[in-house]
């Protein structure tokens, strides 16, 4: 099973900063106990390589990628880390092209149908709809499905449990990304008991419309 097929199984991602590697092991545990076996551990911090590092060697039921890809240069040293996928937050035809030759599965940021026509010209049928909510959410992502029918999106951009349901019903969308479970503050205090609990809450929701 590919990448993107177990992504649209478990039908979310965890959006996560961390700020320190240390607590990238407990993390991934913790979501694993809540059922759900797929983070996206974004590059905006120091910690991320290592924290990609210490997953994918450590926990290898976990399926790690690296979000905020601006270049090809982290691609590949995320990819060297142990990333499992790369998003990036815009369309990047040198980071596309480094993640396709080196066979891990990218999913670009597209919000307009010329970007997503560039994706689709690049061999991509799966794109970020980011930031969700600002470009429209659920409404714009069902308009760009009428020219777009066999392209998934995974909207991720204020989302968070009240909004949850509502995109996940929506049959373009092959998972959501949201940080709502991996909020900075539970990190802070490593609650990760807590962490769990909103992991647990959200494959409940996701149960509705994956097969977890």
């Amino acid at each position: 099973m590919s990448v993107l097929q177990q992504l649209n199984n478990v039908g979310i991602v965890p959006v996560v900063v961390l700020d320190s590697a240390e607590s990238a092991l407990p993390l991934a545990r913790a979501l694993l106990a809540g059922g759900i076996n797929v983070m996206e551990i974004t590059c905006r911090s120091n910690a991320a390589y290592d924290s990609i590092k210490s997953v994918s060697n450590n926990c290898p039921e976990m399926i790690v990628g690296a979000g905020t890809i601006i270049n090809s240069e982290q691609c590949m040293s995320v990819i060297a880390a142990g990333a499992k996928f790369i998003v990036s937050p815009g369309l990047n035809k040198d980071i596309v092209k480094c993640a396709q030759e080196l066979s891990v599965d990218v999913i670009p940021g597209a919000v307009t149908p010329t970007e997503i026509m560039q994706a689709l010209n690049l061999g991509l049928k799966t794109v970020k709809f980011f930031p969700a909510e600002t470009f429209g959410g659920v409404t714009a992502i069902k308009s760009l499905a009428a020219p777009f029918a066999n392209v998934s999106f995974m909207p991720t951009g204020g989302i968070n449990e009240s909004n949850l349901q509502n995109y996940l019903s929506c049959k373009n969308i092959i998972a959501v990304g949201g940080s709502w479970i991996c909020d900075k503050k539970l990190l802070a205090k490593t609650d990760f008991s807590t962490i769990t609990s909103l992991a647990q809450k959200a494959v409940n929701v996701c149960s509705k419309f994956r097969s977890i």
